[in-house]
């Protein structure tokens, strides 16, 4: 079934919620011969570039207090600038259920959002600004893990949930000979939310009341556009396979409905106008792992590039980046198939300078840009962290790793590793990053 034929079916009612230009057929070509070390797999991007200062050397206080041991605590400059937000819904900061690495890198090529997202999800380093309208050279985690592992499972288990449409989608499949789209995962963007005043994030759900009619055919040419701008309908593997069709129809209906009816305005009870775009996107994240439990999941947020312009609005929502991380934790181990079976793996793509830029915030805070050295910032845009989480069994618990260790291009091999497809990826294709061993038991 061709993708026009498709979102024919679902009536285009059903894609106002998730933004789904494709779905990938089911089924997967080799049976992995490596051991598993679990069964499940979810790549958290805490990405926006985030600075070692504000994250784990917690220099303006404690500001990710579900993630990272350690009570909350804020500089006093900023705390008015600071949403109130709830308290974590986990017992123990996120830290105590696994390994964190504290002098984790991003140690080549430019520090960009799309250049160190590439790096993220294919394992590879790359040394120059990438295209934003080409796929990867080289395929990415959901292409191996999908032709490398077993082929009782559909396309329904992996899934590229992304906070930016953009050039994200792009990020999928490559165009490396033998892989491609026909081995991608299922993509959507929960935050592509019509309103009146246009394309807008779930933030602004209480002006949706725009006409069914004019809003489907809107939304038409919304998918429409994007996805000839970025993809091929024709080609070979953007196709649809039954029951898999049906079961996601009836899903993004539901989200549909779900939403129309205002019931995604305040999802979590934070109250008005709190939850941001990232907290959307994982909202959403959470509704895919209640109904498919895939076995491999990559989610991204984005929240905290505002500290181009806005140092305290970074600082506030890596607050909510943090409260949104551990509901996703809670869920899936509140979710059956999920619990104690779940390997989370949360990784900002870069981080960002240590000198500021010249743009002063209302409260009096400068901004700060993420430019690597060689190209005029400084080398704390190549420092990031890196927290593995996992059943007790499987991850070693609270565990801190303050050596000089692990890399970006480490992500696709320990993923690789965990669902046991590692051995089978080709010697020519297998990424050249190391698998995080010390996080587990």
């Amino acid at each position: 079934m061709k993708r026009r034929d498709f979102l024919r079916r679902m009536g285009m009612a059903a894609a106002g919620v998730v933004a789904a230009p494709y779905i990938l057929p089911s089924g997967r070509l080799f049976a992995s011969t490596g051991a598993r070390i679990a069964n499940h797999v979810i790549v958290c991007l805490y990405a926006g570039g985030v600075r070692i200062l504000e994250s784990i050397q917690k220099a303006d206080g404690n500001l990710m207090p579900a993630i990272l041991s350690g009570s909350e605590a804020i500089s006093q400059d900023i705390a008015p600038g600071m949403t109130p937000l709830p308290g974590s819904p986990l017992a123990q900061p996120l830290q105590v259920y696994g390994t964190l690495y504290k002098n984790f890198r991003f140690a080549e090529g430019p520090t960009g959002h799309y250049s160190a997202h590439t790096v993220a999800l294919t394992g590879r380093y790359t040394t120059t600004d990438l295209n934003l309208r080409e796929a990867p050279k080289f395929p990415t985690v959901f292409e191996l893990y999908r032709k490398h592992s077993s082929p009782t499972k559909s396309a329904l288990n992996a899934w590229w949930v992304s906070d930016s449409l953009g050039p994200y989608p792009a990020l999928n499949y490559s165009s490396y000979p033998g892989y491609g789209s026909l081995y991608g995962a299922n993509f959507i963007q929960p935050t592509s939310l019509i309103s009146p005043g246009g394309y807008s994030g779930l933030g602004n759900m209480k002006s949706f009341t725009a006409d069914q009619r004019a809003f489907r055919n809107t939304l038409r040419n919304f998918l429409d556009s994007n996805f000839s701008g970025q993809f091929n309908p024709n080609e070979i593997g953007i196709t649809n396979g039954e029951p898999d069709s049906d079961r996601m129809r009836d899903f993004i209906n539901t989200l549909f409905t779900n939403a129309a009816n205002g019931q995604y305005n305040d999802p979590w009870s934070t109250g008005a106008g709190v939850m941001n775009n990232d907290m959307y996107n994982m909202f959403f994240a959470e509704e895919v792992i209640k109904e498919f439990q895939p076995e491999l999941m990559v989610v991204n947020m984005q929240g905290v590039d505002v500290c181009h312009f806005d140092f305290t609005a970074y600082a506030d929502n890596l607050r909510k980046a943090d409260y949104a991380v551990a509901r996703l934790w809670q869920t899936i181990q509140s979710t059956p198939g999920m619990a104690n079976d779940t390997v989370l793996i949360v990784v900002p793509e870069h981080g960002r300078n240590f000198e500021p830029n010249t743009v002063l915030d209302s409260y009096g805070r400068y901004a700060i840009d993420h430019t690597a050295i060689d190209n005029g910032g400084d080398q704390m845009s190549r420092e990031i962290f890196c927290l593995v989480v996992g059943p007790s069994g499987l991850v070693v618990q609270n565990q801190e790793i303050n050596a000089v260790k692990g890399e970006s291009i480490d992500i696709v091999p320990t993923v690789a590793k965990v669902l046991g497809f590692d051995i089978d990826i080709p010697a020519g294709v297998r990424p050249p990053g190391s698998f995080l061993g010390d996080a587990f038991v």
